[in-house]
């Protein structure tokens, strides 16, 4: 493991700024359905209703309907379910959305509108359990073949070839963290596992070491490790994403919408994860349990810029039709984390607790967003929406910061760079989503409204994507953790209840969104070793396979409204 330790110091010593990992930013892209009740209420399905200040954020020719100023705010509480309780609050109060509109009348029937608000579009609160058997595998194994595989090919589980056959395959950037703390703390111990051994020492030529310790020519443990026979996992996690959205939108005659709205965003973003593996020795016999803890933080800022209409092609007819676009989001952000390695291994295993850190700058960009959307309305006492969105997060974007130069005049500009393999990364693990919402809105008298709506979101992750951690990129470098969860489909079922006096109103929403995934402690992989030389033979010895776990995210909100009509 020298290598490991060699090219660790490097980039720790010589690189300030970097990108992050795909399954760390994915959860930075999406949104969350949030807002004013009656928004939420609806399935968020106002997209060409309108007159609602949420739809600022979605389609802005929504507050081109409002024919009065208005002010609201919104707050209540979110609640976890369907989890293990790990010491971490499952119910907290939030504040959700603020915001007001300005009209002024520009003609006889037309209006030229001003908005502002403030919407938490993206909750953080979560908790993730699984436990499982590993039947061999390991984390640590994960670590030791990647040095192993700097004179032998690996392929991961696709059956897709991530290094090439030869000496020195991976560059230094495929070990992280957690192959640092390894390396220092556990591998190359007495009774682990030597890979690629034989009765004397060798395999294809290449020397790994001694049945004694695994050390190499210079007595550096190369490649050995040991097996697991089960894991159990914890994450919690917490924060939010601020939206700020400035709006300008009016209406021509009643029959034309507009909007535009530019918005800044505030990340933050913390979660502390706990991995425990049960280990054995060559022999098979039980040793003690090694556990990798994780402190993470993201934060930062972004901004876009969302434009759109809403037509009524018939002129006697309330049926509206709505489009809308959003630019990409451009985040720049900064992320940290402390890892420790716990060692509770039985005496002469490993060599105890070992520590690391991490500090970075890098630039994360959401795809581009398309939306349509209907509504139509029955008199004053029935409204019908519904919302297509669609967004193809493969074309994500991860940028290195290469520092920047001063133009004549002293002004400095910033340089950045794609980080190819990352990027390659995200377009195998992420895909387009649609988003579909449906909602309804019935006033049974003239004060009282009564609200249903639905979402479904189609999967963002690949069934087969995985955490790549042989990938030459800053990000995989620099990553603390080797778990993901691919998630599925979201279900999101709402309904609400308003009420109206002159010009107060109270409205009262519920939302209940629930998601299935499928969760994984590190990325699985065939080793197609050469057996004594020969590359065309498998060696089923060398695989590491574990499997995935259901866990959920089922989530509960209570959102209460109150506005004011000027």
């Amino acid at each position: 493991m020298k290598k490991i330790l060699t090219a660790f110091s490097f980039a720790m010593l010589g690189v300030a700024a970097m990108s992050q990992e795909t399954y760390d930013n994915a959860q930075l892209a999406t949104k969350d359905l949030n807002g004013t009740a009656r928004y939420v209420g609806m399935g968020g399905a106002m997209e060409a209703l309108g007159a609602d200040i949420t739809t600022m954020n979605t389609n802005p020719a929504g507050v081109g309907l409002f024919r009065r100023s208005m002010i609201t705010g919104s707050f209540g509480f979110n609640s976890l379910s369907g989890t293990k309780d790990i010491g971490k609050d499952k119910t907290k109060a939030s504040f959700d959305h603020v915001g007001f509109v300005y009209v002024m009348r520009s003609g006889r029937h037309s209006y030229v509108n001003f908005g502002a608000s403030y919407t938490k579009s993206r909750n953080f609160n979560q908790i993730v359990t699984a436990a499982g058997r590993l039947n061999g595998a390991s984390q640590n194994k994960v670590s030791s073949m990647k040095n192993y595989n700097d004179y032998y090919r690996l392929e991961d589980h696709n059956g897709e070839l991530t290094s090439q056959w030869g000496s020195n395959d991976y560059p230094d950037l495929a070990y992280n963290q957690v192959d640092y703390l390894y390396s220092n703390a556990l591998l190359g111990g007495k009774n682990s596992k030597l890979i690629g051994m034989n009765a004397n020492g060798y395999k294809g030529g290449y020397y790994l070491g001694d049945a004694n310790g695994a050390l190499d020519a210079s007595g550096n443990p190369r490649a050995a490790y040991y097996d697991a026979t089960g894991y159990d996992f914890r994450r919690g996690s917490s924060g939010y994403i601020g939206e700020y959205n400035f709006n300008l939108s009016g209406n021509s005659k009643d029959r034309f919408y507009w909007g535009l709205t530019f918005g800044m965003y505030d990340v933050n973003y913390r979660s502390a994860s706990v991995y425990k593996e049960n280990l054995v020795n060559s022999a098979q016999k039980a040793i003690g349990d090694v556990t990798i803890a994780d402190e993470r933080t993201i934060s930062g800022s972004g901004f876009d810029v969302k434009a759109g209409v809403i037509f009524r092609p018939i002129e006697e007819s309330p049926f509206r039709v709505g489009l809308y676009l959003h630019t990409p989001t451009w985040y720049d952000l900064k992320t940290e984390n402390r890892t420790t390695l716990l060692s509770n291994l039985a005496e002469g295993y490993g060599k105890g607790n070992q520590s690391t850190s991490g500090r970075y700058d890098y630039k994360f960009y959401t795809p581009w967003r398309f939306g349509g959307s209907l509504g139509y309305t029955v008199g004053n006492y029935l409204a019908l929406g519904a919302t297509y969105e669609y967004a193809d997060y493969s074309y994500c974007d991860i940028r290195v910061n290469d520092g920047g130069s001063y133009d004549y005049w002293g002004n400095y500009y910033e340089e950045t760079s794609r980080d190819e393999a990352m990027k390659n990364n995200i377009k195998s693990v992420l895909k387009g989503v649609s988003t579909l919402k449906i909602g309804a809105e019935y006033k049974p008298t003239r004060n009282v409204a009564l609200r249903l709506g639905y979402n479904y979101v189609s999967p963002m992750y690949n069934k087969n994507g995985y955490k790549d951690g042989t990938l030459n990129s800053y990000s995989n470098y620099y990553s603390s953790t080797t778990d993901y969860t691919n998630w599925k489909a979201t279900d999101r079922v709402t309904a609400g209840i308003g009420y109206a006096y002159k010009k107060f109103s109270v409205d009262l929403a519920y939302q209940y969104s629930r998601t299935e995934g499928e969760f994984f402690p590190f990325m699985s992989y065939s080793d197609l070793a050469a057996v004594g030389g020969d590359k065309t033979k498998y060696d089923a010895g060398y695989d590491n396979f574990c499997d995935g776990k259901k866990v959920t995210d089922n989530r509960h909100q209570v959102l209460l409204t109150l506005g004011y009509k000027f």
